[in-house]
């Protein structure tokens, strides 16, 4: 299937009144399931790419390792804008590694990254919240790296972990 299909189709199904319904998204354990496997292969994909450079100018990732305890503690919403921010600079530091790669295996792996993270942004963007719309400007942890694995290895980190959880969290409050 296309890059970001099962994604994009779920957005578009949960559509209602102009913005995404989590309910209906989060109730189906299967799709995260899918999302984890999907950037698993992702990741393992890229590793199979013969000769990737190191980038030359550093990609700079969120750190998505999480303490449970903490994570517990916070709100729906403050996990969402933290996940948001996370998948922001993510998104970023794809697209700075898609203009340092010309490698052809190595670009169309990224390419496919770019458009599942990119997905997730725009649906997280798009949940109805009291909060309001959300806007960028916020700074999470991050770090420099200069091997394009480990842009895949925080993206599978990133869905494996925070965003697991919050469907979950959400799915405690959204589910029967």
């Amino acid at each position: 299937s296309p890059p970001g299909l099962l994604l994009l189709t779920s957005f578009l199904l949960h559509m209602e009144e102009g913005h995404a319904s989590p309910t209906r998204l989060v109730c189906d354990n299967r799709l995260i399931q899918k999302y984890i496997e999907e950037a698993k292969d992702m990741e393992n994909k890229v590793g199979q790419c013969q000769e990737l450079p190191s980038l030359s100018c550093p990609t700079v990732l969120p750190v998505v390792g999480i303490s449970l305890q903490q994570w517990k503690s916070k709100s729906n919403e403050t996990k969402r804008l933290e996940i948001l921010c996370d998948l922001a600079l993510l998104v970023c530091a794809t697209e700075g590694a898609q203009a340092q790669v010309t490698q052809e295996c190595g670009a169309r792996q990224l390419s496919q990254l770019y458009q599942h993270a990119n997905s997730f942004l725009r649906l997280l963007q798009t949940f109805s919240w009291e909060a309001g719309p959300w806007e960028p400007g916020c700074y999470p942890c991050s770090t420099e790296q200069t091997h394009i694995t480990n842009i895949f290895l925080t993206y599978r980190q990133l869905v494996q972990g925070k965003l697991r959880l919050f469907f979950h969290d959400l799915a405690k409050d959204l589910c029967e």
